[in-house]
């Protein structure tokens, strides 16, 4: 399932090219949102906000369209009057005299006034988004420090959207390397600087996964400003210490770590 970064680019590149355009075709799969589908001909989009997973489309006439891609779902970006070929089911179609935007496979959908959508189960469940870049490093500290999560194991934590929106598998690894803590820490047993550095890197490695994965930066060895230290690389040795990276599940989900650093 993509992350929290990968779902603001995504929101980033559909809000590129549909920002400010008045929809020309809107069509939606489910019949309980059809007759939305004249309503939103000839208003424009206003804003496509993630939060945590979900995406929330804004329109000109007040409507919001919450969707969730789950596992399964993509998003498309194509030009006016252009339907890709694929074996996806096609969910949601937005186009403007020049550009399209398809939603496939999703089957949390929903369009209602943004009132409605905020009362969503999903998103009355969720803690903040980690990408919020008004949260900060002492608000997830007291979050991490509260009755509700306290005495969790960190491993399970932090896959829990209630704790924050937006972690996956892969930051939950990144973030736990970097803070140099093991899955089964819970955060009452941590001494303060540990508390201050784990709540740092909860906010610092999904922004900075954000901002800039995928981008090369040619002044670095390594090429991306963004890379695995530990995900995906069992049987390499850890950049930190030089011991071997391992891997095992948790939470039914892989989990990579190093056993030297994270104690």
């Amino acid at each position: 399932m993509p992350e929290g970064p990968e779902i603001r680019r995504a929101a980033d590149k559909l809000a590129a090219v549909m920002i400010g355009q008045p929809l020309t075709e809107v069509w939606f799969a489910f019949p309980q949102l059809k007759h939305y589908q004249a309503d939103l001909i000839g208003e424009c989009i206003n804003a496509i906000e993630p939060r945590g997973k979900a995406l929330l489309t804004d329109f000109s006439n007040g409507l919001t369209m919450y969707s969730h891609n789950q596992l399964y779902g993509v998003w498309k970006v194509v030009k006016a009057g252009e339907t890709p070929e694929t074996k996806r089911d096609l969910r949601v179609r937005l186009e403007t005299a020049d550009w399209a935007i398809l939603l496939y496979s999703a089957s949390d959908i929903t369009v209602a006034l943004r009132g409605e959508i905020e009362q969503h189960p999903f998103l009355k469940r969720i803690g903040p988004d980690v990408l919020d870049m008004a949260l900060s490093v002492e608000q997830v500290e007291k979050r991490l420090l509260s009755a509700s999560f306290c005495k969790r194991q960190l491993g399970g934590m932090l896959l829990d959207q209630r704790f924050l929106a937006g972690l996956g598998n892969y930051l939950r690894a990144e973030i736990l390397w970097q803070a140099q803590l093991a899955p089964e820490h819970k955060p009452q047993a941590l001494m303060p600087e540990e508390v201050h550095r784990l709540a740092q890197a909860l906010l610092e490695i999904p922004r900075l996964s954000y901002q800039t994965r995928g981008h090369v930066d040619e002044n670095r060895h390594h090429g991306s400003l963004f890379r695995f230290n530990v995900f995906h690389r069992s049987g390499e040795p850890c950049s930190r210490c030089g011991a071997m990276i391992e891997k095992t599940t948790l939470s039914s989900r892989p989990f990579y770590w190093c056993p030297m650093c994270q104690k």
